[in-house]
């Protein structure tokens, strides 16, 4: 048991840490505590300052990825930073239905089990999703537990809703009063596996080798010809026009002529068009609005016909005559061969371009001419691209900025409607009686036209991101006026990543200032993608992919946060290894170490005593000094979004400055019976103000183990979460402490470089002489004679001004100061003079290898830049040695 001394001086038994520090055990303990007290809870009227991020929500048919792991980890440091700092925070949960994603999984099920959805019917196909959603759709949740996520699980959604889809209807129902929603016929992408249309954004694009056919197409009138070229013989089938660019003087005189389609054998005009590029092919193409977007475009322009010759399964249709019922492969194969045989190939070369699959299913995504529903958004794009301008919202690196004004700025009309069965059902009903169209938020019992009952609802289904879209104030209650849109809209900040900008930031800013007049975002931080350490793409397939889960429970969730947001810097994508998971562990480790030292030393410390500043030692000023420093450079890193600056400056002061140099420089004082007992006291009071300060300024990277050492330190302060965060203090700054531990610390490094560069034992005792160049440095450095005696590890230290150099000595340069080791006695010169001759050698061998590879033109330019790098820095490094390895033989010698 220790004894602890409370706020109030009295003496408290608690119980010591482990010796080693258990993950697990501490992890579900800690966070199944801060549920139960409902520390996540943020209150909807409250005089502290509002704090609200809301939750990207996951997929719910998801399972915890490292993306998954990394933006959850910056949210919550966030959200328990300003939770600390006194705001009233909340960060609203909740899971995505996933529409596609959704239906494609229990499909899946049904398939093992024989059936289909049309075979079992609509109804009780939703039924079925419900029921898989009850029993597995709360595993990612559970999973953001075990990452420390401190949400307010009280409030948590889901896109399905009562209460979302009452918004998401709201919403149809105004836009499509407002005429922002349209149906139409318009070319879409159409996925084949999933049998729904999909938006531009759902598109994921692959680079493959195919090959350009080069097509003759007869004049319908006289002789000759036209040839196009196309990646996509089959398409042929549904051609109404060729097109060439109204400037190319190649075609000019041909312009409004007919040619003849071969295989089909009809008429089909030239028409001129300035979207056709001169460059591509032979500067005509032939034209299929109902396989190509930017055909369809021209189409409209030109009133051309639109002859669909695919259906929703990728088959030929019957407008494909001997080729229907193939699918578009095939026909493809069988085309250019008739074309062979007809004589119209004219020949045909490789090529290399993009095709389009469904992010979902990887199917290649086929256009196609279909009726579907569309929301207008260049009305809605504007105010959004105002707000961004005139910082209503900012967008975190601003480097994405130019990236968000673009699309904007292009934005085409948004594709809502899916043909599937899981998900907001479009709002809108027939009347079978008069034809009358009715959009409605709650399901009408009759035609307002006619009066007539008979209606049937649209069969499609809203596009998962529409709903997504309302998630700022859709999950506070909107469209009811409640306190906690009052309270929490505009949201204070939202991460995410920059893959779904378009997607996701862009329409929630779109919906939220149409809905709501406000923003939903004053800040829009977009971080990057996770790769593996050398900057690859991770994949199960690579085996370069590392399993947060697997992480959590071989390292603790502590361990992998930290190192997720030491690696996140603005810009750069996050390069993660478990090996990196695994030094960070390390760091855990020393912490706790750390905290199990400073609590062995605290069993006797009587309780908080007023001390003069003179009573505190050179080494306890400085120490806090450092730590208020730290304290400032945190919170700013914080507030400006710098994870890994933040991350790295606690790094430094606990491991370099807490831990390397504090506790060593304390232990006489701790120890030593013969010091004052004053100067224990200040030492005791000191380590115990900055190791709880520490552990204040590291609990939003590492709530876990903060929690765990807090609680042993701590006898009535409550919990570490809902303590103060640490704040500045300007009677903390010491800039005379700092100068003067400066100048100690890097007499002792000068010594212990030495050390190294002599091979001499660390346990081995020396003697030094240092010498200063005036008087001022001379009692600075007299001062601090036990610290450098010490941690040193000296029998003998002298300090003079202006020493010469002793003879058979090694010399250390600390700016003006110069410190010298006695190496005789302390150095077998034989033995070393061989030790370092031999070394030497190597060195040079080595050194002659990397010159002759820099030094090989072949090398240079058929390796990577990264491998030459490395090379040209091994050089350098082994050049510096080379350097201090001749200076230390030169010494030996000279004592010789």
């Amino acid at each position: 048991m220790l004894a602890i001394v409370n706020q109030e001086g009295r003496v408290m038994e608690k119980e010591e840490l482990n010796k080693s520090y258990e993950s697990r055990d501490v992890e579900e303990k800690w966070y199944r505590s801060w549920l139960d007290e409902g520390l996540f809870r943020a209150e909807d009227k409250s005089d502290k300052k509002p704090f609200s991020i809301v939750i990207p929500p996951p997929n719910v048919t998801g399972i915890l990825h490292i993306g998954h792991a990394l933006n959850n980890t910056l949210q919550d440091i966030i959200v328990r930073y300003k939770r600390m700092d006194g705001c009233n925070t909340l960060w609203m949960p909740g899971t995505d239905h996933a529409g596609i994603a959704t239906q494609n999984v229990v499909e899946q099920e049904l398939a093992r089990e024989g059936t289909t959805r049309h075979d079992i019917g609509r109804e009780r196909f939703i039924e079925k999703v419900w029921e898989w959603k009850k029993e597995y759709g709360g595993a990612i949740i559970n999973q953001l537990h075990k990452m420390g996520c401190s949400c307010d699980w009280s409030r948590e959604r889901f896109t399905m809703d009562d209460g979302l889809s009452r918004a998401v209807r709201e919403v149809f129902v105004r836009l499509y009063n407002d005429d922002l929603i349209y149906q139409g016929d318009y070319i879409i992408n159409w996925c084949p596996r999933c049998h729904t249309a999909i938006s531009d954004l759902e598109v994921e694009y692959e680079e493959e080798e195919t090959s350009l056919w080069h097509i003759r197409y007869p004049y319908a009138e006289g002789e000759g010809e036209i040839v196009v070229a196309t990646t996509r013989p089959e398409t042929m089938l549904g051609d109404t026009a060729v097109a060439v660019n109204p400037d190319d003087e190649r075609y000019a005189d041909v312009i409004g002529k007919e040619v003849i389609l071969p295989i089909v054998n009809k008429r089909i005009p030239i028409i001129a068009d300035d979207y056709v590029s001169r460059e591509f092919g032979t500067g005509a193409v032939k034209i299929t609005p109902s396989a190509d977007p930017n055909d369809f475009a021209m189409a409209q322009r030109h009133d051309l016909d639109v002859v669909t010759i695919i259906d929703k399964s990728a088959i030929i249709n019957e407008n494909g005559g001997i080729y229907q019922g193939q699918d578009c492969y095939t026909c493809r194969e069988n085309i250019v061969e008739d074309l062979k045989k007809g004589g119209y190939l004219v020949k045909t070369e490789p090529y290399s371009h993009n095709v389009g699959r469904c992010y979902r299913c990887k199917t290649v995504v086929e256009p196609a001419v279909s009726k579907q529903w569309f929301v207008k958004v260049k009305p809605l794009a504007r105010p959004a691209i105002a707000a961004v301008v005139k910082g209503e919202t900012k967008i975190i690196p601003s480097t994405w900025e130019a990236t968000y004004f673009d699309w904007m700025d292009n934005i085409r009309d948004w594709c809502i409607s899916r043909q599937i069965w899981w998900g907001h059902r479009i709002p809108v009903w027939y009347c079978n009686d008069c034809g009358n169209t009715i959009a409605a938020v709650k399901d009408p019992d009759s035609c307002p036209e006619c009066g007539g009952t008979s209606l049937r609802q649209d069969e499609d289904v809203l596009d998962t991101w529409f709903s997504s879209s309302l998630w700022p104030f859709s999950t506070m209650g909107w469209p009811d006026k409640t306190q906690a849109l009052e309270t929490f809209y505009p949201t204070s900040l939202l991460v995410t990543g920059f893959d779904i900008i378009f997607f996701w930031v862009a329409r929630m800013m779109m919906m939220g200032l149409y809905v709501m007049g406000k923003v939903p975002f004053s800040d829009v931080y977009l971080h990057a993608l996770v790769r593996d350490e050398k900057g690859d793409k991770m994949s199960k397939s690579s085996g370069n992919s590392v399993n947060p889960l697997e992480m959590i429970d071989k390292y603790g969730a502590d361990a992998l946060r930290f190192t997720l947001a030491a690696f996140t810097a603005q810009g750069r994508d996050v390069k993660m290894s478990e090996e990196r998971i695994k030094g960070y562990r390390h760091f855990v480790n020393k912490i706790w170490n750390s905290a199990r030292f400073s609590l062995m030393n605290l069993e006797d410390y009587p309780g908080e005593t007023v001390l003069k500043r003179e009573e505190y030692s050179l080494c306890d000023r400085w120490i806090k000094d450092s730590l208020n420093s730290t304290v400032a450079d945190v919170r700013k890193a914080l507030d400006e979004y710098r994870f890994n600056d933040a991350a790295g400056r606690i790094y430094q002061f606990i491991w370099h400055e807490f831990c390397d140099w504090y506790l060593e420089l304390i232990k006489p004082a701790l120890y030593d019976k013969q010091q004052s007992r004053q100067g224990k006291l200040a030492a005791q009071q000191t380590l115990l103000s900055v190791l709880k300060t520490t552990l204040q300024l590291l609990h939003p990277f590492m709530p876990f183990v903060t929690e765990e050492i807090w609680q042993k330190l701590t006898t009535d302060e409550g919990y570490i979460m809902v303590s103060e965060f640490p704040d500045q203090d300007d009677s903390l700054r010491d800039e005379d402490a700092r100068q003067r531990m400066d100048l100690i610390k890097n007499i002792i490094n000068s010594i212990r470089n030495i050390r190294g560069v002599m091979n001499i034992s660390p346990s081995k005792k020396l003697k030094a002489l240092v010498s200063a160049p005036d008087s001022d440095m001379l009692s600075i450095i007299e001062a601090g004679r036990d610290y450098i005696r010490d941690i040193a590890k000296l029998e003998d230290l002298m300090i003079e001004k202006n020493a010469i150099e002793p003879k058979g000595s090694a010399t250390g340069v600390v700016g003006p100061v110069k410190v010298y080791i006695f190496l005789e006695g302390a150095v077998d010169v034989a033995a070393e003079k061989t030790r370092l001759e031999k070394e030497m050698k190597k060195l040079d061998k080595d050194l002659g290898f990397i010159s002759k590879k820099l030094g090989n033109q072949d090398f240079l330019e058929k390796a990577s830049k990264n491998i030459v790098e490395k090379e040209e820095n091994k050089f350098r490094d082994l050049k510096e040695k080379s350097g201090v390895l001749e200076d230390a033989l030169g010494r030996l010698r000279n004592i010789a």
